[in-house]
């Protein structure tokens, strides 16, 4: 972002001086489209440097599909996508090979699918046919070190990936009165790790603890 930078403050220098020596007019015509050029290559470059910081989170597409009326729906998936995004998060997607059978009745690869969902291609995935898309959901969330968006609870996977039984570690979703809920806590960029705990207080060296008065338990020979 360094070399945008330094391009836009020589092309504003070189228009700041043809604006004010005559002779250096015509440096106008270059100085001006190199400093709007500039601005853009800039603004990329900051806009690149966000999404890289956002937090990534993996969302079980084929699972989301089904949040409202349990009815498949590529706008659901939309939806849930916005608020991930507006919370901060940068979201990869998996998906069934059937996927695009269920929303337009053909098969549609990564590409298609992330047009229909305005996401780069990188950030979708499609499985082949025949392939399960749950271990392939579980280990991208694994090798991301991140959460997975779904109401699937990867029961016939929780041997091979433990992680699925910690709470928080499987966000719920889905629709009530017609609204988007979310199982999620605070925007990503506001996660913060929970606070210490206080100290235990100070235990008493030279005072014994106190005989009880009568057993917890009477003892095995006893009568009840």
């Amino acid at each position: 972002m360094i070399v945008p930078f330094v391009l836009l403050i020589a092309s504003l220098t070189g228009v700041a001086a043809a604006l004010m020596l005559p002779g250096l007019r015509d440096a106008l015509l270059v100085a001006g489209p190199s400093a709007l050029a500039s601005l853009y290559l800039l603004l990329r470059a900051r806009r690149a440097v966000a999404v890289a910081q956002a937090a990534r989170i993996v969302v079980d597409g084929s699972n989301v599909l089904y949040w409202n009326n349990n009815i498949p729906s590529i706008d659901t998936l939309r939806e849930v996508l916005a608020r991930l995004v507006a919370l901060g998060y940068d979201p990869g997607v998996v998906f069934d090979a059937n996927a695009g059978y269920l929303i337009s009745g053909a098969y549609r690869h990564d590409h298609a699918m992330g047009r229909l969902l305005n996401l780069p291609e990188e950030s979708v995935m499609v499985v082949a046919k025949g392939t399960p898309a749950d271990p392939v959901v579980l280990a991208a969330a694994r090798d991301l070190g991140t959460r997975i968006v779904t109401n699937d609870r990867y029961r016939d996977w929780a041997a091979d990936h433990p992680e699925v039984r910690t709470p928080g570690h499987l966000i719920r979703g889905g629709y009530r009165d017609g609204a988007l809920w979310l199982d999620i806590d605070t925007p990503a960029r506001a996660r913060k790790a929970p606070p210490p705990r206080p100290p235990p207080p100070p235990r008493l060296r030279d005072k014994p603890a106190p005989a009880p008065r009568h057993p917890p338990f009477p003892p095995a020979d006893s009568p009840l």
